[in-house]
């Protein structure tokens, strides 16, 4: 089967998708990935086709106006600036996605691509299948992932509709300019496609370890694979400098921010030199988020460039992130404990999730954060024998899990019923 897979965004975007491109191409199918530009090498080692989208995600993240967004967590002046971000660069996005698409007969796409990929496949006649890492089925067994703090009740079913309308409005002011003016057809309806999704195929590259399935959801359309996780490449080496870093001492801790900027770099980095100072912890810190130089570092921190997940949480004493859904899971498969510093989206649910089930301790906002802060967080992390244990437990539990050989089954399950 030939499948296009459109993932623009944030690396966090595209690589379990990436992951599940890779699964689906093992498995004989031509897949032909559609991403930002700046992934390409990313993507070159594992031998997928790629079309590059002529667009920096990491340039918008970085942009000042931004970080100051970022910095003071606001979700809906977030989205609002990303809503225009996404409306001027949607016609160079639909465009490239109809182009790469052509030929195809299945168009896969997650929460950063949805409504893209939709209008090409209606434009083109082909299937599409919705494949998200972020849960957006109603259920009352749990909070929607932008509202995730609401008790048992009628509200968390609505708290998924509230998600799904937030991922919409994002998206809204692009729709004329993809459907109407680029691709030539109707708009969608004012609140959005999702009444037309409603009883269509959906693919969760999501733990059901981490998140059991609920009563509710229909065995036949949903599928709760288990993550879709990229190792690294077979050639890929660690550098010499990391390596000796980590057999110089005991166990370290990791504190990154992935893609996530801050309005104030060099004050973070200093806050998290003080916080490890204050714990008496080695660390490996992550270079993205600037404000910091290798030379700036004493001997018990060392700073890491771009290094996959999979071979160095497990090396870690414990992770702290900022709670991307990718990074998240990247950390349990770890079986470290994780404390997760949520700046806006879907992060805070995961921080909430991660501590619900006992893996690391309650989120630390990043409005909250502090060098005392973080120190006291990063010591329960690491001392309490209990968060310890039950993360070693899930980490085995989401190892024996093997989330992209299900999702490539399932994906050929779903297009065979298509056909008949």
């Amino acid at each position: 089967m030939r499948i296009a897979i459109f993932a623009p965004g944030s690396r966090g975007d595209i690589q379990p998708y990436l992951a599940l491109g890779q699964g689906l191409m093992r498995a004989g199918h031509e897949i032909k990935l559609i991403s930002n530009q700046t992934y390409a090498s990313l993507v070159a080692p594992y031998g997928l086709e790629f079309h590059s989208l002529p667009l920096d995600m990491q340039a918008t993240i970085e942009d000042g106006a931004m970080r100051k967004l970022l910095e003071r967590g606001n979700a809906i002046t977030t989205m609002v600036y990303f809503a225009k971000q996404f409306k001027a660069a949607s016609k160079i996005m639909a465009e490239h996605a109809l182009a790469a698409s052509r030929g195809s007969e299945l168009i896969i796409a997650g929460f950063s691509g949805i409504f893209i990929a939709m209008s090409v496949a209606e434009k083109l006649g082909i299937q599409f299948l919705q494949a998200y890492n972020v849960p957006l089925t109603s259920t009352g067994d749990f909070s929607g992932a932008l509202v995730p703090r609401l008790p048992a009740g009628p509200l968390r079913s609505l708290s998924h509709f509230i998600t799904r309308q937030a991922i919409w409005m994002a998206y809204a002011p692009a729709d004329k300019i993809v459907r109407a003016e680029t691709l030539g057809l109707k708009p969608f309806p004012g609140g959005g496609p999702w009444k037309r999704l409603r009883d269509e195929p959906i693919l969760y590259g999501i733990s059901p370890t981490v998140i059991p399935r609920p009563g509710k959801w229909s065995a036949n359309s949903i599928f709760l694979t288990g993550y879709w996780f990229l190792d690294e490449p077979a050639e890929w080496k660690a550098p010499e400098s990391i390596e000796r870093f980590l057999a110089s001492g005991a166990a370290p801790v990791y504190i990154g921010f992935g893609s996530m900027s801050n309005e104030s770099p060099e004050e973070t980095a200093k806050l998290v030199l003080e916080a490890l100072e204050l714990t008496g912890q080695r660390g490996v810190v992550f270079s993205g988020w600037g404000g910091l130089a290798a030379k700036d570092l004493p001997a018990n921190v060392h700073m890491i460039e771009s290094t996959p997940h999979s071979w160095l949480f497990p090396r870690m004493a414990a992770v702290v992130h900022h709670g991307g859904g990718g990074t998240t899971a990247a950390g349990y498969r770890a079986g470290v404990p994780s404390l997760i510093v949520p700046f806006h989206g879907d992060q805070a649910f995961w921080g909430l999730l991660t501590a619900r089930h006992g893996v690391g301790p309650k989120p630390l906002p990043r409005k909250r954060l502090t060098a005392e802060s973080l120190a006291s967080s990063l010591t329960t992390a690491i001392t309490d024998a209990g968060i310890k244990s039950r993360a070693a437990a899930f980490g085995q539990r989401i190892r024996s899990e093997d989330g992209v050989a299900r999702a490539v089954e399932a994906i050929e399950t779903i297009s065979g019923n298509w056909r008949r």
